[in-house]
């Protein structure tokens, strides 16, 4: 017992080092969310490794609290006219998005790739956590819908950080913080912190314990925005503790690739990714008609409609020039649609696939 607890020991050394190495890597070559990227990354690998290194739940919950807040920080009352303004749109881009979900779920389906139940759980642009945790309340496989969900959410975050990395707002690069001051213990006011960190834990808290779906980053999320918005507190988090929420999260997914499941998915790897990618290039038609609509400038476009987790493109729109309320409000709708229509989906395809 105690050579395997060594192990273990030994094991998450070499992963916050190799997740740090990289991280930083990522962030002098200017890609955005570079402290998402890295650990999620060296997570795959040593998942590979050893099998039972996971995030405990409860970090888990927290970086989701911590990268709400983050959001809220952002949110202002002349932002949040603006989306109202234009709520119509999001709800048919968020609806395109969805029937992208669902068409490829109806040709994985068809092809017999397979069953009705898997293939829609498994194609919906929703959070993957949830969709897995729905999937097997309604008698889908949960194990190929997480490989669907999390491959999905791998190609996503990489293609989106990729696309972020090379597009350039208005011909001037967004700027990445520098080292000194990414590892910097500016703390900024105790009162600030005091509050913003009072914000993550009633928060994370009240989403939590009420099931709330991705409620741990939601909840925190709304109730800063709407304090901060209001004028009622002042919101502050230091880089490096935006980096630690980041590292976690990154952690999570790639941790969530276990060996047994890649194993028994093998065999559809291939049209797996194909599904994945054509519902990528659906998406992007969706991100095509809200530029044209709304003259949205292409990259806020592109990450506000990529089927990718909620809190991996919030963390990639905060390290690019893309404007955060809107990826966040329009990606946030996304997820409620998708967890609200997703049983009647599921019906449908298997009943017409």
């Amino acid at each position: 017992m105690s050579r395997l607890f060594s192990k273990q020991k030994a094991l998450w050394l070499l992963l916050i080092i190799s997740s740090l190495l990289a991280s930083l890597f990522l962030q002098v070559e200017g890609f955005p969310a570079a402290f998402l990227l890295g650990p999620m990354l060296c997570g795959i690998v040593f998942s590979l490794i050893d099998e039972r290194l996971a995030v405990p739940h409860p970090f888990f919950l927290c970086a989701q609290a911590l990268i709400g807040c983050a959001v809220a920080e952002s949110i202002t009352a002349t932002i949040l006219v603006s989306i109202v303004k234009d709520w119509a749109v999001m709800f048919l881009i968020v609806g395109s998005t969805v029937l992208a979900g669902a068409l490829v779920g109806w040709i994985l389906v068809k092809c017999r790739t397979l069953p009705g139940t898997t293939a829609a759980w498994g194609s919906a642009p929703g959070a993957a956590s949830a969709m897995v945790v729905m999937a097997e309340a309604y008698g889908a496989d949960a194990r190929l819908v997480a490989v669907m969900q999390y491959l999905r959410v791998l190609v996503v975050v990489l293609t989106a950080s990729f696309v972020a990395h090379v597009m350039i707002v208005d011909g001037v690069p967004a700027a990445a913080p520098a080292a000194h001051q990414l590892f910097s213990l500016d703390m900024g006011s105790w009162q600030t912190l005091l509050s913003t960190l009072t914000v993550v834990v009633v928060g994370g808290f009240v989403g939590y314990f009420l099931r709330i779906p991705a409620g741990a980053i939601l909840v925190p999320m709304l109730l800063g925005g709407v304090l901060h918005a209001g004028g009622f507190v002042e919101l502050y988090q230091p880089l490096w503790l935006k980096a630690c929420a980041a590292v976690v999260l990154g952690w999570y997914v790639g941790l969530g690739f276990d060996r047994r499941i890649l194993i028994s998915a093998f065999r559809l790897l291939p049209r797996l990714l194909l599904s994945t990618v054509l519902l990528i290039i659906l998406c992007g038609v969706s991100a095509w008609l809200l530029v044209d609509i709304l003259h949205t400038d292409p990259l806020t476009a592109y990450l506000s409609t990529s089927p990718g987790g909620l809190e991996s493109m919030i963390l990639i729109a905060m390290g690019s020039q893309a404007d955060v309320p809107f990826v966040v409000a329009v990606q946030t709708l996304r997820l409620f649609v998708v967890i609200l229509t997703g049983p009647a989906i599921a019906r449908l395809i298997c009943r017409y696939a």
